[in-house]
C-alpha cells in the first residue's frame, strides 16, 4: 500500500535536489569552516553560498544577520533567552501569546524562574493576536515582543507586520517564531519589519536538525552557546556544515518553487476542506477562514477522538497527525484550541492535514472517501453520539 503523506509540519521528506547537494559536498568538503587553509576554505565557502541562500529567501539585507541553529527550537531559545540578557538592564518583561510553540512557551518559563515577567496574550476564536492588546501589555519593563507568524496547529496567519509597528514606535525588539511558515509562504523580514526570526529546514524538504535565526543588525542579544567565535560570534560551535548546505539548498528551491506551488496546494486544500465539511456532519474547521496557511487544514470531529481516528486512517495508508509532532503523545488537550475557546473534548478530536508539493487530487480523493466511514464507525461505538442522536 503507497502510502499518502498529509503531515508536513511534522517534516517534510528530503528534496532530491537538496539531496544531491548535500552529497555533493560530503564527497569533496569535509573541512573546518573556521580552518583558514586550503582545506577549511572550500568549507567556508560553502557555508557562505548557505547564508546568502537562507537570506536571499527571507529578503535579510546582509547575509551575516543569519545565524545557523540546530532547527527552529534552538533559534526560538536563542532569540527569547538571548535578548532577555543581552537588554537585562534595560527591563525584564515580555510580551507573548497564549497559543506560540512550546519551545517559546517553555523559554518564557524558564525566564520566569529568573525573576523575568511574562504577559501571555489571549486570542480570538480564530487564534488572532490582536495588535492593539500587544499595545496595551507593554510597560516601560518590556524588552522583547514574541509573537509567531504562523501556529503549527491550527495555521492561522498573525498580523505581524501591524504588530511590528508598535514594536518599532515603543522601540523594543520583536520576534517572530515563522518555522511553520517560512519557505511555504513568502517571508519577507523587510516588510515584516522584525528583528528576529526562526526557520527551520525540515519544514521546506531540507534536512532535520538544522535551523537559523535571522537577527536584524544593531539588535542586543547574547550568544546562547559558549565556546570560539564561529557564526559571527554569535552562536558557538563547528558548524552543521553539510546539514547547513541542505539547508541552503532548500531555501533556494523553495524560492523558485513557491510561485507555482502555492496555487496548486491552495486548491488541494480547497479541495479536502470542502469535501469534509459536505461529507461529515458536525464538523468544526480550525483557525482563520482567511488569513491561513494554504497548505494546512485543521478540523475538529465531535464524538470521537482525534487519536482513534488517526490510526485508523493510517491502516488505510494515510498519515495525518492529532497537532504539533512536538506536543504528541501528551494526554492534554491541545493549549493552542483551548487558546480558541474550543471545549476540551471537541479539542481531544482534532486532526490536522499538511499537504505538500507531491500531494495529488487522488490522494485528496481518496481520503474522502474513507474518512466518513471512518468517523461514522467511530461514532457509531461512541454512547454519547448514541444519546444525542437517539430515534424515536
Amino acid at each position: 500500500m503507497a502510502l499518502i503523506y498529509l503531515d508536513h509540519l511534522s517534516a517534510t521528506p528530503l528534496h532530491p535536489m537538496v539531496k544531491e547537494a548535500m552529497i555533493q559536498n560530503l564527497e569533496t568538503v569535509f573541512g573546518n569552516p573556521s580552518s583558514d587553509n586550503q582545506v577549511g576554505q572550500p568549507a567556508a565557502a560553502a557555508l557562505e553560498k548557505a547564508r546568502g541562500q537562507v537570506a536571499a529567501l527571507i529578503n535579510a539585507a546582509d547575509p551575516k544577520e543569519v545565524v545557523f541553529t540546530s532547527g527552529g527550537t534552538e533559534a526560538n531559545n536563542h532569540a527569547l533567552k538571548g535578548v532577555a540578557i543581552g537588554l537585562r538592564e534595560k527591563g525584564r518583561h515580555l510580551v507573548t501569546s497564549n497559543i506560540e510553540h512550546k519551545s517559546v512557551l517553555n523559554s518564557l518559563r524558564t525566564l520566569r524562574l529568573l525573576d523575568y515577567r511574562v504577559t501571555s496574550l489571549d486570542v480570538d476564536q480564530y487564534g488572532l493576536v490582536d495588535p492593539a492588546a500587544v499595545e496595551k501589555a507593554i510597560t516601560p519593563e518590556t524588552i522583547l515582543i514574541s509573537i509567531m507568524l504562523a501556529n503549527n496547529e491550527i495555521g492561522t496567519i498573525e498580523p505581524i507586520a501591524d504588530i511590528a509597528k508598535i514594536a518599532q514606535k515603543h522601540k523594543i525588539a520583536f520576534h517572530t517564531d515563522a518555522v511553520a511558515a517560512t519557505g511555504i509562504i513568502p517571508v519577507d523580514v523587510q516588510k515584516l519589519g522584525v528583528n528576529l526570526l526562526s526557520l527551520a529546514a525540515n519544514q521546506f524538504y531540507g534536512p532535520s536538525g538544522v535551523g537559523a535565526l535571522y537577527i536584524r543588525k544593531g539588535t542586543p542579544i547574547w550568544p546562547l552557546l559558549d565556546g570560539g567565535l564561529q557564526e559571527n560570534k554569535r552562536r558557538a560551535g563547528t558548524e552543521n556544515l553539510i546539514g547547513i548546505v541542505g539547508l541552503g539548498a532548500a531555501a533556494e528551491l523553495a524560492a523558485q518553487e513557491m510561485p507555482k506551488s502555492l496555487p496548486r496546494i491552495k486548491t488541494l486544500k480547497d479541495r479536502l476542506l470542502q469535501g469534509i465539511v459536505t461529507r461529515i456532519p458536525e464538523v468544526k474547521v480550525n483557525g482563520d477562514p482567511e488569513h491561513c496557511l494554504p497548505h494546512l487544514v485543521s478540523i475538529s470531529v465531535t464524538y470521537i477522538e482525534g487519536e482513534s481516528l488517526m490510526m485508523l486512517l493510517e491502516d488505510e495508508g494515510i498519515i495525518v497527525n492529532t497537532r504539533s509532532a512536538c506536543a504528541s503523545g501528551s494526554l492534554r488537550a491541545s493549549h493552542v484550541l483551548i487558546g480558541t475557546g474550543l471545549g476540551h473534548a471537541l479539542a481531544q478530536g482534532t486532526l490536522v492535514f499538511t499537504l505538500g508539493w507531491d500531494t495529488t487530487e487522488a490522494d485528496i480523493d481518496h481520503v474522502l472517501e474513507v474518512m466518513p466511514n471512518i468517523v461514522q464507525t467511530l461514532r457509531d461505538m461512541s454512547p454519547i453520539y448514541k444519546k444525542e442522536h437517539a430515534v424515536g
